[in-house]
């Protein structure tokens, strides 16, 4: 399993777009690799097909996409044919093939108990962002059956890129729009100097003060 904070494993494979090595591909990038059980399955068409219709909103961020599924590239290759076609989306970003799940291994992708109808482990829906330091910043581990949310994705791209930047947390149900959190090793003077739009404290019952709420500084 790869943990957050770790550099994520490095590895040469297969895709639709051809050869490729996996940390020169997101050099220098935001980037986000999501894993699929396998080709020709309706939920995982509808999500590649919906990351599709997002991509311009991904490259806004500077992130870029990688999708994996275990099988081959010819495969893959037909099967995207098959997305563009029913969600009626373009398909800009390549697909991994893990025929061996070698790759699924050392990222901890598969799904314990569950398996297709060789016997063969299933990989689950799993979700990495990764920063440009080559660093896990997010994952999401959804089983076989569940399709992912891929506008949460997006906000939680948009939060992990601000809190990168400034030292505020997001809250619960945080849009872009709405207000941070500042951190609690913040002192009342740092954060006077650091957030010119200033921040509000909210009382508690405890009398601790460490609810600060402060404007997107990004906005």
């Amino acid at each position: 399993m790869v943990n957050l904070g770790d550099i994520v494993p490095d590895f040469n494979c297969d895709s639709t777009h051809g050869s490729l090595n996996f940390h020169k591909y997101i050099e220098g990038s935001w980037a986000i690799l999501f894993s699929h059980p396998s080709d020709f399955t309706p939920v995982c068409t509808t999500e590649l097909g919906r990351v599709g219709s997002l991509a311009e909103e991904f490259a806004r961020r500077g992130v870029k996409l990688i999708a994996l599924s275990c099988d081959s590239a010819d495969s893959h290759r037909a099967w995207v044919g098959d997305i563009a076609a029913t969600q009626g989306h373009g398909f800009p970003y390549p697909i991994i093939a893990d025929e061996s799940r070698e790759i699924a291994t050392l990222w901890g992708m598969l799904q314990k108990g569950f398996t297709n109808q060789q016997g063969i482990p299933l990989t689950c829906r799993a979700l990495y962002i990764i920063g440009p330091d080559k660093k896990l910043k997010l994952s999401v581990l959804y089983p076989a059956s569940t399709g992912r949310n891929f506008p949460e994705i997006l906000r939680c791209v948009d939060s992990l890129q601000l809190t990168a930047q400034f030292p505020v947390a997001t809250p619960a149900d945080w849009q872009v729009q709405g207000d941070c959190m500042v951190i609690p090793t913040l002192s009342d003077a740092e954060a006077t100097q650091k957030f010119p739009k200033g921040f509000r404290s909210i009382a508690t019952p405890s009398g601790r003060k460490y609810l600060r709420m402060t404007p997107n500084p990004k906005l």
